[in-house]
């Protein structure tokens, strides 16, 4: 586990966690024949999915994992609870250093109920959020780590009603592609956590708003602006709280992020029928799903709160802008976006793939 630095933090973190941890809910029911089979099933898929994307995608990782060298990352196949354990522990890393600049601000360190009342808000958060994600890499990790979420998976594939084998493998194939995504541009994860810190921490530096407010409304508000940041959105809470230009750095750092999904997205679907039969039926019931079929009215207005519209936002954005390029220059052309950070789109050019285009390819 990688710990965050001593400076001092906005948030309990290992009280996040507990709290994360103890209001996640289960998931579904299944014998222990049926868990066993799918923990194993999970971990074959996610091998076999990394040959198929490398394939796929023609990218080359700068590192590998494992005795071999075949794997990209380490893999875990997990429950909600330690799903969400996990996520506190990388959002900790992703906001070190914050906690000095507001204490800066503030000319105190944060009280232990005001991290108590952040890890609050931040383990409920996870705790809904935990239900609802197959699959996650991590890159702020050590070297990265995959999770995979078991009883979520086995959820999903029940209701979607598709065969399990070629789910399985066609979520690891999504999940691997992130992987890869981070193995071949090491710089990136560096990169995303910088400009998120730097956005959240001049974000307490210049808002007038947050200048005037209580210490306490300084935390909540901080809080929850970083797990928008963390999650890509825009036009959250704090939106009104930004400065022109730090609503420009959310919308390019929302841009990136699309570009991560979006890929992530394409290639999946991309490595096609022959190494997942029934890909076409998955995709055509998860975009049904996606898009809310059979979800009752609390887990729509969940959803909502959760800011996860925003989310499925950034699949189709950045599926249609890596689209556009691959038809424009071709997946070679494509893959110039994971030479360094001057080649990842900014917002207007996810909107525009050919804006970017013009830019990197002359």
């Amino acid at each position: 586990m990688t710990q965050a630095s001593v400076s001092p933090q906005i948030v309990d973190w290992s009280a996040a966690a507990q709290i994360a941890a103890r209001l996640a809910a289960p998931g579904p029911v299944a014998g222990r024949d049926e868990l066993a089979a799918l923990v194993t099933g999970l971990r074959t898929a996610a091998g076999d999915a990394v040959g198929h994307v490398l394939e796929t995608t023609r990218m080359t990782p700068a590192t590998t994992y494992g005795a071999d060298g075949a794997g990209l990352s380490p893999i875990a196949v997990v429950d909600r609870a330690s799903w969400a354990r996990a996520n506190t522990q990388s959002m900790a890393v992703m906001t070190d250093g914050i906690g000095t600049a507001v204490a800066e601000i503030s000319r105190s360190a944060t009280s232990a109920g005001a991290q108590m009342a952040g890890a609050a808000e931040i383990g409920a958060v996870l705790a809904l959020l935990s239900g609802r994600v197959l699959g996650q890499f991590d890159p702020y990790s050590g070297s990265g780590r995959l999770l995979l979420v078991a009883p979520n998976v086995l959820q999903a594939e029940r209701a979607l009603q598709v065969p399990e084998q070629d789910f399985r493998l066609w979520v690891c194939l999504h999940e691997q592609t992130h992987a890869l995504q981070f193995a071949a541009a090491p710089w990136l994860a560096g990169h995303l956590s910088g400009r998120t810190r730097g956005l959240v921490s001049g974000m307490a530096r210049t808002s007038a708003e947050l200048a005037k407010a209580r210490f306490d409304r300084k935390l909540a508000v901080i809080g929850r602006s970083v797990l928008g940041a963390l999650r890509g959105e825009g036009g959250t809470l704090v939106d009104g709280m930004l400065t022109h230009e730090q609503k420009a750095e959310l919308a390019d750092i929302t841009a990136v992020m699309a570009l991560l999904e979006g890929h992530a997205d394409v290639m999946m679907d991309a490595v096609g029928p022959r190494v997942v039969p029934s890909v076409r039926r998955i995709r055509a019931k998860f975009e049904r799903r996606r898009d809310g079929e059979g979800r009752s009215t609390f887990d729509v207005v969940v959803q909502k709160l959760l800011g996860m519209e925003a989310k499925l936002a950034q699949y189709r954005d950045g599926a249609v802008f890596v689209r556009t390029v691959e038809r424009t220059v071709g997946r070679d052309g494509l893959n110039a976006v994971w030479a360094g950070p001057e080649n990842l789109p900014n917002a207007r050019e996810i909107a525009d793939a050919r804006a970017w285009v013009r830019r990197v390819h002359g």
